[in-house]
């Protein structure tokens, strides 16, 4: 049942060096830089995104997620997911209005995995960068790098996925679209989505709490995922693998790593859901085909390089 959670809303991200983030985040991967304030934050989007900004940068002295938004329907709705937060067991805690540039009020708390949410009904409305909404033009003309669309969604290491899933499924009104089980049935990995996209986020069974793998920003067509490829080469970024396929959700991919060692990845494609979609189901013995479906073997980096 829907709860009024409508889609991703940002992501704060830990960089060792803001400027140089900035040329992976902005000139590589072509977000929109739209502000920055007094803590030394910086702000980016995709070009097709309505909101102010999707993406935070936060100097620190070392790598990883702060947190990450998902934008709800109203202020209405977001009281009632802080009461149903704080049932489920939840400490939630009340962020005023502006401590994120035209961001209203959040309210955050922590999901059994140990990573940090928060909720947010209002932020400032900035339109479709360089096109508008009125008689808009296909693209902007002066977009930069891999030219992201948006910002999609996060894939964390946690570990204890099962109480999570009970928090997004029953609280926050998501649905399991797909999964990796082992041979007990046990599930080891969840891609749980609360619009049509096959992952809003995912979780990755993991000993430690709170680990970071990637960001994930979406490109239109196969073609831009290539082009993708060839400007990680160009600018001398760290790969980490692709450009290649997926068997869980079937998107062509390419992921590379930022200066601070954070992962990125850009996409296309990739499967749907409606609610009424069972969850696709992928075996342990097939993991290799589900993450890397042309090479059908795991890249031990793609495991194990966290932040």
């Amino acid at each position: 049942m829907k709860k009024g959670v409508m889609r991703p809303g940002h992501v704060q991200i830990r960089v060792l060096d803001v400027e140089e983030a900035l040329k992976h985040y902005r000139d590589l991967i072509g977000l929109v830089e739209m502000d920055r304030d007094d803590q030394g934050r910086v702000y980016l989007k995709g070009w097709t995104e309505v909101d102010k900004f999707s993406v935070v940068l936060r100097e620190a002295d070392k790598p990883g997620m702060d947190f990450m938004g998902f934008k709800v329907l109203n202020e209405e709705v977001l009281e009632q997911l802080h009461g149903d937060l704080v049932a489920f067991g939840c400490e939630v805690e009340q962020i005023p209005a502006g401590e994120l540039s035209g961001c209203g009020r959040r309210i955050r708390f922590v999901a059994p995995t140990g990573h940090a949410f928060e909720l947010f009904a209002e932020k400032e409305r900035t339109g479709k960068w360089g096109v508008g909404n009125v008689n808009p033009e296909a693209w902007p003309m002066d977009l930069k790098g891999m030219r992201a669309q948006r910002f999609d969604h996060c894939l964390l290491y946690g570990d204890d996925i099962d109480a999570t899933y009970e928090l997004f499924t029953r609280v926050l009104g998501f649905d399991l679209a797909e999964q990796v089980v082992d041979p007990e049935g046990n599930r080891v990995a969840q891609f749980l989505t609360v619009s049509m996209k096959a992952h809003d986020i995912a979780f990755i069974k993991h000993p430690e709490k709170d680990k970071f793998h990637h960001a994930s920003f979406y490109l239109e067509t196969w073609e831009d995922v290539l082009r993708a490829g060839d400007l990680i080469s160009m600018t001398d970024t760290s790969i980490d693998i692709g450009p290649t396929r997926h068997g869980l959700t079937h998107g062509k991919t390419i992921y590379f790593f930022d200066p601070s060692g954070n992962r990125s990845e850009v996409f296309c494609g990739g499967d749907y859901h409606y609610p009424d979609h069972e969850p696709v189901t992928w075996t342990v013995d097939q993991l290799g085909k589900a993450i890397f479906y042309h090479d059908r073997q795991l890249n031990e980096r793609f495991l194990t390089a966290l932040t």
